[in-house]
C-alpha cells in the first residue's frame, strides 16, 4: 500500500527506515509543515508539501499514513486529522524489535529497532516505542506516549496519555505514570508520578515547572 509520512525531520527519517526494513508498505513521500522543505528529497523520496495536500493525495489513491513527529500532542492531532480524511493509519514495527503475540497494539505506532514489547502489554495509538526501549509484561501505555531509547518499564506499569518517558530511565513494577508527565533522562522512578509533572534523578523527584512549585520529596 502506498503511504505518506507526516513529518520530515529526524524521526521521519527513522520511520522511513523502519518501513523499508519491515516491507509491506510503499512510502511515496513526506508531508511537512515547513514550506522550505517542499520539493526536497529525504531518503530518496520527496517532501510533497504541507497538510493542505492531503485531500489531493487521498484522491490519488494514497491510502495509508503514519505520523512521524516527536511532539506527543502534535502527533496525536495530526493522526486525528488523517483519520478524519479517510487515511488508514499504519504501524512502523522494525523487524529487529520483539513484540509479543499477546500484546495489543493501537494504530499509528512506531516500534524501533531493538525495542521489546512484552506479554499482554497494551500500547495505545500514536505512541513511539523507541530504540531498545523495554515495555515489560502487562504494561498499559496510553495514547501519544513517547518511550525514549533504552528506557525500561518493569511489569504492570501504567502510563497516561501524552507522557514522555526519557532516555535511559527505569520505572519499577506496578507504578502509574500520569498523563502529560515527563520522566527525565536516566531517572529511576520508584513511586507513582502524578499527571503533568516533571521528575528527574535517582530516585526520581518532582522539579519546579512553570505551572507548579517544587516538591522536594522523592516519588
Amino acid at each position: 500500500m502506498d503511504v505518506i509520512i507526516v513529518g520530515a525531520g529526524g524521526h521521519g527519517r527513522v520511520v522511513l527506515d523502519i518501513l523499508r526494513a519491515a516491507g509491506g508498505h510503499n512510502p511515496v513521500g513526506f508531508i511537512d509543515a515547513d514550506p522550505q522543505l517542499a520539493g526536497q528529497e529525504i531518503g530518496g523520496i520527496p517532501v510533497l508539501g504541507q497538510a493542505n495536500l492531503l485531500p489531493k493525495l487521498k484522491s490519488q489513491k494514497v491510502k495509508g499514513a503514519i505520523v512521524a513527529i516527536g511532539d506527543n500532542h502534535a502527533r496525536r492531532s495530526y493522526a486525528k486529522k488523517l483519520a478524519g480524511q479517510g487515511f488508514e493509519l499504519i504501524n512502523a514495527i522494525h523487524p529487529r524489535s520483539v513484540v509479543s503475540p499477546t500484546a495489543r497494539l493501537g494504530t499509528d505506532l512506531v516500534v524501533a529497532a531493538g525495542a521489546v514489547v512484552g506479554t499482554d502489554a497494551i500500547i495505545g495509538s500514536d505512541t513511539i516505542i523507541n530504540t531498545c526501549a523495554v515495555i515489560d509484561h502487562e504494561c498499559e501505555i496510553g495514547q501519544a506516549v513517547h518511550v525514549c531509547p533504552s528506557a525500561a518499564l518493569a511489569g504492570r506499569v501504567r502510563v497516561g496519555d501524552e507522557a514522555f518517558i526519557g532516555l535511559g530511565c527505569n520505572i519499577i513494577q506496578c507504578l502509574t505514570i500520569g498523563a502529560h508527565a515527563v520522566i527525565g533522562a536516566g531517572a529511576v522512578v520508584i513511586r507513582d508520578v502524578p499527571d503533568g509533572v516533571t521528575v528527574v534523578g535517582v530516585p526520581a523527584r518532582v522539579i519546579p515547572t512553570r505551572t507548579g512549585p517544587a516538591q522536594p520529596a522523592s516519588i
